[in-house]
């Protein structure tokens, strides 16, 4: 994040940096066309389990990486929750989307894990990705939970993803996380580094959704 000088992060929220800094690549990312014709009931169940499949490899790395760093890096420990793990939801999803089982080979998904194992170096690069993925699932998921139910008629099997059990309040939850990395005693180098990661982890998840994009043909519903 070169535009931001050393002087005007010494102060600032690091959640609030975090945030600004990301802007872009966030809208970027939640415009992908495999996103809006997801969002718009327009994906069928093969491409939504495509999708699925290429999470369930991130979040294998993002779950290890995190109960590994977290034992030992405040930074880390700082944004870790275990109640946040989305990886058991995501394979209750799959017996309902893929029952035959299944798998892809994606190099968007190999490349953003990893990106993930690389954050071991230092909390704070995981941190980025932590907050990139989980904030995220806690606030706009809730919503793409809700419209899935709906298009494929569910019944509310196949969407565990979205459900945080031991979160009920999410609005609350997400105001204490960003209390916890504002709290964070990390000089103003540090911050620039971890607000140019959450800008590489919307990258990332941008790939994903352009790799699934190109297959939208064959993901006509």
């Amino acid at each position: 994040m070169s535009a931001l000088l050393v002087d005007e992060t010494s102060a600032a929220p690091l959640s609030a940096l975090m945030r600004e800094g990301s802007r872009i690549q966030h809208t970027a990312a939640e415009s992908s066309s495999f996103m809006e014709e997801l969002l718009a009931g327009r994906v069928n169940e093969q491409g939504y389990a495509d999708y699925l499949l290429r999470l369930r490899k991130v979040y294998v790395a993002l779950e290890s990486v995190g109960r590994d760093l977290a034992a030992a890096d405040p930074v880390a420990a700082a944004v870790h929750d275990a109640a946040l793990e989305r990886l058991a939801a995501i394979d209750a999803d799959l017996t309902v989307w893929a029952p035959d089982g299944g798998a892809v080979e994606s190099a968007a998904a190999d490349a953003y894990v990893a990106r993930i194992e690389a954050t071991r170096a230092w909390g704070g690069l995981y941190a980025a990705h932590h907050y990139t993925r989980y904030l995220g699932d806690l606030s706009g998921g809730q919503a793409i939970g809700r419209l899935l139910d709906r298009f494929f008629e569910l019944d509310g099997e196949g969407v565990a993803f979205y459900e945080f059990a031991e979160i009920p309040k999410p609005k609350p939850y997400k105001d204490g996380y960003r209390a916890r990395l504002d709290a964070l005693d990390l000089g103003p180098a540090e911050k620039i580094r971890i607000v140019e990661e959450v800008q590489v982890a919307f990258g990332l998840n941008q790939a994903l959704f352009e790799e699934l994009g190109a297959n939208l043909d064959t993901y006509r519903r």
